[in-house]
């Protein structure tokens, strides 16, 4: 591993200064105040949000350890666009720059969040970052006065050239909300989200859009706070109005209304046939009054749901319903 010795540092920090945030967050470091400033004043701090509100341009790793300028190449994964070290203890911010920058709370977008969430997570335990780093703050790579910064790779990363290096794990088994971190809050909360919008929306319409809307970012703040490091606002006010925004108007589209009617309709010829529609569904009960009856005596003498839906000839589902419901004998 060389350092490039061609890499133009003024050309770097022009480019660095031209890709933040209007008015980024900045800190003087740990247990400091975490400010707001317009971005000529931000790049004089130690630290700095290198990526706008809601676009990931730079992945940014956090390493708390002695030797953790060398983790990437033990590692076995590409240099780096820059490594940001404390002088002191020797922990770096490790960075890689996105050829293409992916937006964070745009629902057409999830799909290439989902991807890069994955990889931010891979990378994360490869390197031994830690997991627990909200990204919010950087040290950062133009205050070399805090900071031992090199600049290594002036050549952006596409995201399946980053892939190419690890073992994606979309979604770790059995990982709780409280668990789950960095990239994948944003998209666990678009799941949570969309999945409750799909399914409440049709109750809302009559309300209109502006009730809809404080109802969806309210299931949002909700979801937000069962992380352990929540999201900020923005973020979450910013998928709050795509999810209202795309999950209306698909709601309202001709094409969603012609398949919704043809899935009510396709639901009561089913529904017809068997019967539970044609008086109230009291009938249909009644039909089934005496298998019911010896389900419940078959329970009572011992056998199990299994042994009893083989020997009724009916289904297990229906057996363990059944079983639920008072019946008298």
């Amino acid at each position: 591993m060389v350092m490039l010795q061609n890499m133009n540092n003024m050309q770097f920090a022009e480019d660095f200064y031209k890709n933040l945030a209007p008015k980024p967050y900045c800190s003087y470091g740990k247990g400091t105040a975490t400010l707001i400033r317009s971005k000529r004043c931000a790049v004089k701090f130690p630290l700095i949000q290198v990526n706008p509100p809601h676009i990931v341009r730079y992945l940014v790793f956090d390493i708390d350890a002695p030797d953790a300028y060398l983790h990437f190449s033990d590692a076995e994964l590409p240099v780096p666009t820059w490594i940001a070290k404390n002088k002191n203890n020797g922990h770096c911010h490790i960075c890689y720059e996105l050829k293409t920058p992916v937006c964070k709370t745009e629902n057409a977008r999830l799909k290439p969040l989902a991807y890069l969430a994955a990889i931010e997570h891979s990378y994360a335990n490869k390197l031994g970052a830690d997991l627990n780093y909200a990204g919010l703050l950087t040290k950062n790579p133009i205050n070399t006065e805090n900071w031992e910064v090199t600049l290594l790779n002036s050549r952006p990363f596409e995201l399946d050239e980053l892939a190419d290096y690890v073992d994606l794990d979309y979604r770790p088994k059995k990982m709780t909300k409280n668990e789950i971190s960095g990239l994948g809050r944003n998209c666990a909360m678009f799941d949570s989200v969309r999945f409750w919008a799909y399914k409440a929306v049709g109750g809302s319409v009559a309300a209109g859009y502006e009730n809809w809307h404080s109802k969806v970012l309210n299931t949002a703040q909700s979801e937000n706070y069962a992380f352990s490091q929540p999201l900020p606002y923005s973020e979450v006010k910013a998928t709050a109005s795509s999810v209202a925004k795309w999950v209306w108007r698909k709601h309202h589209s001709t094409e969603f209304q012609a398949k919704f009617s043809e899935k009510q309709a396709n639901r009561a010829k089913i529904g017809n046939k068997k019967g539970s529609n044609s008086k109230g569904g009291k009938p249909r009960s009644l039909n089934y009054v005496n298998l019911r009856q010896d389900a419940l005596k078959l329970h009572i003498q011992g056998m199990n749901n299994t042994q009893i839906a083989e020997k009724l000839n009916v289904s297990r589902k229906s057996i363990t319903r059944w079983l639920k419901e008072k019946i008298v004998i």
